[in-house]
C-alpha cells in the first residue's frame, strides 16, 4: 500500500472513532457532606455531639455512561455507592452493599425506558422531591419518619414507616414518555425466593409537573426487603412491640408542591398498613406540610411531619411529630452551607431536640 493510501486509510479511521467516541459518554460524580451538630432523636436516653455525615444528602460517588444507539434509541448504566464522609467507610451503615445507590442498565427511546436492575424505590424520589428537606435522613421530617427508625438499640422506639428499603434490586422498571405533563413508573422486583413467587415487590407512580404546579402519587406491595434484609420486612426488634412477624405491607402516598414565587409549598400524605402473621396488622398515616423561602443567596426551609400508627401488634397506639427549621446558602452552584434546629417527639417518649451545621459540595 503506497504512502498515500495508507495516510488516507488512516485519517478515515481516525474519523471512525472520533464518530464512535462521540456517541458515547462517561461521566464520574457524586456529592460530599459533612456536619457537626448536637443531636438527639426522641426515644434515645441521651444527645451526641456529632461530626457526621450526610445532614442534608447521604454522601455518594459513582459513574454513568450513555451511548447513543442511533434512532432515538439509547444505552445508559449507572453505578453510584454510598460512603460515610466522617470516617470513609464504604455505604450507608456496616455492611451496605457497594453501589447501593445505583446498579443498573437502562434503554431508552421513543417508548420510553426500561431499567434493569437497583433503582430507587418507588415512594422515594416522590419523597424527596415533595418536601423542602430533600433526601436529608438525618433532619427531613418526612424521611424521619418513612424510612429511619429511632430510639435505643434493641429497644427501639420507631420503626420506619415503609418497607422494603429507600432502594430496591433485582427490580425491572418501565418509565412511559412525558405525555400532556404526565408521567408513569411501573416497578417489578422478584423476591428470587424458591418456592416462594408471591415473594414480591410492586409498584406503580406518577408525576405531574405544569409550571409551578407538581403532583405525585404512589401505590406499592412489598414483600421483600433489600439489598440486606430479608422477613421481616420492617424489623426484628422484640422491645417495646414486636414487629418481626410482619410479611406484608401495601400502601399509598400522595404529594403536592406549589411554587408561589414568594414561596414554594409542599404537602404530602401517605397511608401504609402492614400485615403479620395470626391474623395481626399495624397502620400507619402520615400527614406533612413545608415550605422553602428563597433568599437573595438561598432558602429558608421549613418541614413538618405527624405520623400516627394502630393496630393490634402494637401494646398502645403511637404518634410522632417531627419539626425542622433551617437555612441553605449557596457559596456557589456546587457548594453551599446549612444551619438546622429540629424537634422530634414519640409517644411516650421526651421530646428531643437537635442541632446542626454544615457544608454540601457536588462534583
Amino acid at each position: 500500500m503506497s504512502k498515500t493510501a495508507k495516510a488516507v486509510w488512516g485519517g478515515i479511521l481516525m474519523l471512525a472513532a472520533g464518530g464512535a467516541s462521540a456517541q458515547s459518554s462517561v461521566t464520574i460524580g457524586g456529592l460530599v457532606d459533612q456536619y457537626v451538630g448536637s443531636l438527639q432523636y426522641s426515644g434515645e436516653p441521651a444527645r451526641r455531639t456529632v461530626v457526621q455525615n450526610g445532614g442534608m444528602s447521604t454522601s455518594w460517588f459513582g459513574f454513568r455512561g450513555v451511548e447513543d444507539l442511533g434512532g432515538g434509541l439509547k444505552a445508559e448504566f449507572m453505578l453510584n455507592g454510598f460512603f460515610l464522609a466522617d470516617t470513609g467507610a464504604s455505604g450507608r451503615f456496616g455492611g451496605d452493599n457497594l453501589f447501593s445507590r445505583d446498579a443498573f442498565l437502562a434503554l431508552s427511546g421513543s417508548f420510553g425506558k426500561i431499567t434493569v436492575g437497583r433503582t430507587s424505590a418507588p415512594s422515594f424520589l416522590p419523597a424527596v422531591l415533595f418536601n423542602p428537606f430533600g433526601d436529608s435522613f438525618q433532619f427531613s421530617p418526612l424521611i424521619l419518619h418513612t424510612y429511619v427508625p429511632a430510639g435505643t438499640v434493641g429497644a427501639r422506639k420507631w420503626v420506619a414507616t415503609t418497607a422494603g428499603d429507600s432502594g430496591w434490586s433485582n427490580q425491572i422498571q418501565y418509565s412511559t414518555p412525558v405525555v400532556n405533563n404526565f408521567q408513569f413508573n411501573f416497578y417489578y422486583a422478584p423476591g428470587e425466593q424458591a418456592g416462594k413467587s408471591s415473594n414480591k415487590n410492586v409498584a406503580v407512580n406518577a408525576y405531574y409537573n405544569n409550571g409551578p404546579l407538581g403532583l405525585t402519587a404512589v401505590y406499592h406491595t412489598v414483600r421483600v426487603s433489600n439489598p440486606n434484609g430479608g422477613l421481616p420486612i420492617l424489623d426484628a426488634t422484640k422491645a417495646p412491640n414486636d414487629y418481626s412477624s410482619i410479611e406484608k405491607q401495601t400502601g399509598f402516598y400522595l404529594g403536592a408542591r406549589y411554587d408561589f414565587s414568594v414561596l414554594k409549598a409542599f404537602v404530602t400524605y401517605r397511608k401504609n398498613n402492614d400485615d403479620a402473621a395470626a391474623a395481626r396488622e399495624m397502620d400507619d398515616k402520615t400527614f406533612t406540610l413545608g415550605a422553602s423561602v428563597p433568599t437573595a443567596s438561598g432558602a429558608i426551609l421549613v418541614g413538618y411531619a405527624n405520623t400516627e400508627r394502630g393496630g393490634n401488634l402494637l401494646a398502645a397506639d403511637l404518634k410522632r411529630d417531627t419539626l425542622s427549621v433551617g437555612y441553605d446558602h449557596n457559596l456557589s452552584k456546587r457548594t453551599d452551607l446549612y444551619t438546622i434546629f429540629m424537634s422530634d417527639k414519640i409517644t411516650a417518649s421526651s421530646r428531643a431536640r437537635s442541632f446542626a451545621a454544615g457544608v454540601r459540595h457536588r462534583f
